[in-house]
Parts: C-alpha cells; sequence; structure tokens
C-alpha cells in the first residue's frame, strides 16, 4: 500500500522566505483498514507484546461502570459497511436499523467502582524500521501507544494515554490475547486494525506560533488570495453554510489548511492549536518537549484537500475513506502526545484539539 501527498499547492517559503525557520519535517502514517501482524507497525493492531509482563491497566478516577460492548462497536461496523456496499446511496435497510439500535445500547457493568482497573486499549505501535523520523531512546526499536477508552482525564477530559518504549529483540514469547474491557465510554476510542504507508512531508508551523508581524503578512496575504479567487469564480462562500464551507476547502488556498501543518495521523513536526491556542510543555527533567504522535479523526478535512493522497483522489467516493481508523477525538479533532526532547521515557503531555 502506497500513498503519496500532493505537493503543496504554492511554494509559501518563496512568498514568505521567514518560513524557513519554520519548517519541518513529519511523517504521516497513512492507515488504512488491514490485518497487521503483532511484527509489524500498525493502528489498533496487534501488539509484539511479552508474555510475561503484566498489560497496562488504567486506575484514574473516572466513571467507567457503563458503556458499549466492545464486540458491539465492531459488529456496528461491519453492518454499515456491508449495508453500504449493498444498497449505495440507500445504506440500511430497515432490519439493519433494527440491528444497529441494538449494538448501540449501553450496559451497565456491577460492582465497577470509579478506581477499578481497567485494561487499556492498544492504540498504535510503531516501529523506528518503517517509521522515518521517529526517535527513539538508546535501546528501542518499538513504541507501543495505549489508552483508556472513557473520558475524564486531565482538564481537557481527553483520553488517558499510555506510552511504552522497548527493543522488539527481547520480545521472545508474546502475548496473543490481550486483556479487554468489558465496555468502552465511546465507540470512537476503539481504533479499526490498520496498517500504514508512512511517508514523509514537509509542513510549517501553526501561524499562531509566528511573529505577530509575519502572522499579520499572511493573513492579509490570505485575504487578498481569497478575494481574487471570489473575483475570478463570481460568486462568495457563504460562512453559515457547511456545504459551501466543504467546497470552498478546495478552492481557496489558505496557510492555515494546505501550507503549514500536515492533516492526519502522523509522527513528529508540528500541532495544530485551532482549539485551545498555542500551548507548550516542559518535562519535569527541565528539557522542552516536542510533538511525537498525532492521533487525528480524518486523514483530511472537507470532501477533499490538498493533503487527499493521489491514490484517495481517485476512488469514487474520497470522503467516505477519510476515516479509516475509526477513531473519534473530541469533537472530531486531534489528540497530540508530546514527549521529552531528551529522553522519550520520561512523561508525556497530552493536548485535545
Amino acid at each position: 500500500m502506497t500513498r503519496t501527498t500532493p505537493p503543496r499547492p504554492l511554494d509559501i517559503e518563496a512568498v514568505f522566505p521567514e518560513l524557513s525557520a519554520h519548517r519541518a519535517t513529519s511523517t504521516r502514517l497513512h492507515p488504512r483498514p488491514g490485518t497487521p501482524a503483532a511484527h509489524e507497525s500498525s493502528i489498533g493492531g496487534p501488539f509484539l507484546w511479552p508474555a510475561d509482563e503484566p498489560w497496562p491497566v488504567c486506575r484514574e478516577p473516572h466513571p467507567r461502570d457503563g458503556g458499549r460492548r466492545v464486540a458491539d462497536v465492531y459488529r456496528e461496523r461491519t453492518v454499515l459497511r456491508e449495508a453500504w456496499t449493498r444498497n449505495p446511496g440507500v445504506g440500511p435497510a430497515d432490519e439493519d436499523r433494527v440491528l444497529l439500535a441494538t449494538l448501540r445500547e449501553d450496559h451497565h457493568v456491577p460492582d465497577r467502582t470509579d478506581v477499578t482497573p481497567i485494561p487499556l486499549l492498544p492504540l498504535a505501535q510503531l516501529f523506528t524500521r518503517d517509521v522515518p523520523g521517529l526517535v527513539a531512546p538508546e535501546g528501542a526499536d518499538l513504541v507501543q501507544v495505549l489508552w483508556c477508552p472513557f473520558d475524564g482525564h486531565g482538564p481537557q477530559g481527553a483520553p488517558g494515554v499510555h506510552v511504552r518504549w522497548r527493543s522488539s529483540s527481547e520480545c521472545q514469547e508474546i502475548l496473543t490475547a490481550p486483556p479487554l474491557p468489558e465496555v468502552v465510554g465511546f465507540g470512537g476510542y476503539l481504533p479499526e486494525p490498520c496498517v500504514i504507508a508512512p511517508e514523509q512531508v514537509v509542513e510549517h508551523e501553526y501561524v499562531e506560533h509566528l511573529d505577530s508581524d509575519l502572522r499579520e503578512r499572511i493573513e492579509a496575504w490570505e485575504t487578498q488570495l481569497e478575494e481574487e479567487t471570489e473575483e475570478e469564480t463570481g460568486e462568495e462562500t457563504g460562512d453559515d453554510e457547511e456545504e459551501a464551507e466543504e467546497e470552498a476547502e478546495g478552492a481557496i488556498l489558505t496557510y492555515h489548511h494546505d501550507l503549514s501543518v500536515a492533516a492526519g495521523w502522523k509522527v513528529g513536526g508540528y500541532a495544530k492549536w485551532n482549539v485551545t491556542g498555542p500551548a507548550c510543555a516542559t518535562c519535569s527533567c527541565g528539557s522542552s518537549m516536542r510533538l511525537f504522535l498525532t492521533v487525528a479523526t480524518s486523514e483530511w478535512d472537507g470532501i477533499i484537500s490538498s493533503w487527499t493522497p493521489l491514490e484517495d483522489r481517485q476512488t469514487p467516493s474520497p470522503q467516505d475513506i477519510k476515516h479509516p481508523t475509526e477513531v473519534v477525538v473530541g469533537r472530531g479533532g486531534s489528540l497530540n502526545i508530546f514527549t521529552c526532547a531528551a529522553d522519550p521515557r520520561h512523561e508525556h503531555s497530552v493536548f485535545l484539539q
């Protein structure tokens, strides 16, 4: 599987040379549904986990006594895929809707308190051999990311994240059936098993991290570009209409959407701060933190965008494949995981955007 990001629609450094100091390389992971093995990099796939090593659990206090069954979430996705394949443009039939209603029911788990340990869910497994730019601590060539399938962690209520670095050569006998929680607080925390196709891309820092003069000039340039586009097309985009916004996504070039931070799941690079505004984190050791992993709801915005891979543009309905992992973060945003620049094994910080 190969995914190729189109060249940027414009060389932004030719317009604003100062942006060369705000350039970085990130690795888009391009997850797509598949059947990854434990010895492969994946999103939501099986982990290379030693059989004699305890599986991580969440002990942070938060409600966890009710939710959806894991098997029901997977079954719902299968029913929907089969229904849309069987009835293109129509979707689920009446009998499908009856089954879906049952699968979406919440279930109570008796005797579970707010601190009862629950197994974390495998989110991502990445080998340094597969992911260019993945910086591992000495002696490690593999990172495994897990999270709690319930809200209530940290000031933003984001899912609790666990990061484990290890040497794959030390994993001889591996765990074949990791424990699963009886229920999950939200189906969007249960990733669909995906293989990945890492690709390095160049991106530029989020606009609000730039100095005020440069930011103002970029905003003025965008306004002028929008006016010129509207004159050429003879129509204005309606900000109050969702459909018009989606159409404008690919029609009007902007720094924010097209020329700065890459879309989708990725390793390294820069983070978007469109919800909270810019933030920074410092490790307790005093070192700065850098973006390690972006967990994204969508691989691109709108029906199609400048970040939509060339291979996906050839499909009849690109919008149907832009949510390959089935993960939903916040209100359809992303989760940025930062690790210590001095030693990734130190603490990490999480920002929900």
